[in-house]
């Protein structure tokens, strides 16, 4: 009954001055004021980086600016979706929470990258067995490495999960695991102002 058009994901993408937040609705950007409803999310606060939204029915929720959307719905998501809608941090950079094989990592969007790339330490923390992969050698700031090759069983932003993604292992320490081409090319992108919207190919 009307259930269709309460929201089903919300994200923060940013602040208008400290009295609004541009948030995205089921992929629709909203300007939504303090203490303003808008498809069923109610901004109640707003301070730095973060929005606190009250859904219908009572529910809360405390979104990061640029973090994957917050769902509305009480059951988990199922990975089916086909739209990321990612905003623009500090210095313009994609950045999203999302998983590799079921692990939470922070991903920052690299159209220059092959695949995508991550280091030893956090590959080591997720349990992947890189080592069994092919070993490479590539070009990086510290000069020519040793990396490894293999594939990832399953990387999700929000609810859109992909299988079988390649990626590359890499010594040294990096803030943010490369979210390359290897998962952006099945995407079609495209970028407005401070939003980059994928779109999944089929």
């Amino acid at each position: 009954m009307g259930a269709t058009a309460l929201a089903q994901s919300v994200s923060f993408n940013g602040s208008l001055g400290q009295k609004a937040a541009l948030l995205l609705i089921d992929g629709q950007p909203s300007t939504v004021s303090l203490g303003q409803r808008v498809r069923g999310v109610k901004l109640l606060a707003l301070e730095g980086d973060s929005a606190t939204v009250e859904l219908d029915g009572g529910r809360r929720l405390s979104l990061q600016l640029g973090a994957s959307p917050g769902r509305v719905g009480g059951g988990a998501t199922t990975g089916a979706g086909r739209q990321i809608v990612l905003s623009a941090g500090p210095g313009g950079h994609f950045v999203a929470q999302g998983s590799i094989n079921g692990q939470a990592v922070q991903f920052l969007v690299d159209t220059g990258a092959t695949s995508v790339s991550l280091a030893q330490a956090e590959a080591e923390r997720m349990g992947l067995k890189y080592r069994e992969g092919r070993r490479v050698m590539t070009q990086t700031a510290n000069g020519v490495v040793t990396a490894h090759l293999l594939q990832l069983s399953s990387v999700r932003i929000g609810d859109v999960e992909l299988r079988h993604v390649d990626a590359i292992v890499v010594p040294g320490q990096m803030s943010h695991v490369l979210l390359g081409n290897s998962f952006l090319n099945r995407f079609q992108m495209r970028r407005e102002n401070d939003l980059m919207t994928l779109d999944l190919r089929y």
